[in-house]
């Protein structure tokens, strides 16, 4: 038998269930889905938040969420006030997993006063899930990666 010492998943124990509850529900209150975005956004009409890219410009043209505001994490201080609503939450992202480039845009965003949340999976994720997305060139979509999204009019059942 394997004891805890032993064991790197439970080497440090687990929360207690309310301990971990509220850690949770925490989580949903800072982080938004791909899939709930984009459907948020398909349904037409106001989804109610408005979505940043706080990537470059390089980034930015090579591809975006459609309806994206573009504001590099840099300039947020400056430019924020003219470009978002304080009274409309705001979803940042940036690459993918990888980057932290929309936390720092989300933190940048918080200290203005603003409500924000952080897409996660980021562009990468909008991408290999089938979304559509924006480039300089007009707009695409690829299949949807097979890993990362259900097939076609499944639910992941989450």
């Amino acid at each position: 038998m394997i004891t805890d010492t032993e064991n790197p998943v439970l080497r440090v124990a687990p929360a207690a269930p309310a301990e971990a509850a509220a850690h949770f529900r925490a989580s949903l209150a800072f982080h938004a889905d791909v899939s709930d975005v984009a459907a948020a956004l398909a349904a037409g009409g106001d989804p109610g938040f408005v979505v940043l890219d706080s990537r470059s410009t390089e980034a930015w043209d090579q591809g975006h969420i459609p309806g994206a505001v573009h504001l590099p994490t840099a300039l947020i201080p400056g430019q924020a006030a003219r470009l978002l609503d304080r009274a409309v939450p705001v979803v940042t992202y940036c690459w993918g997993p990888g980057c932290n480039g929309a936390t720092r845009a989300a933190l940048a965003l918080a200290e203005l006063g603003y409500q924000v949340k952080e897409l996660l999976g980021g562009f990468e994720y909008w991408a290999r899930e089938g979304f559509e997305f924006e480039t300089w060139e007009g707009r695409e979509r690829r299949a949807a990666d097979p890993l990362t999204a259900p097939r076609q009019g499944d639910d992941c059942g989450c």
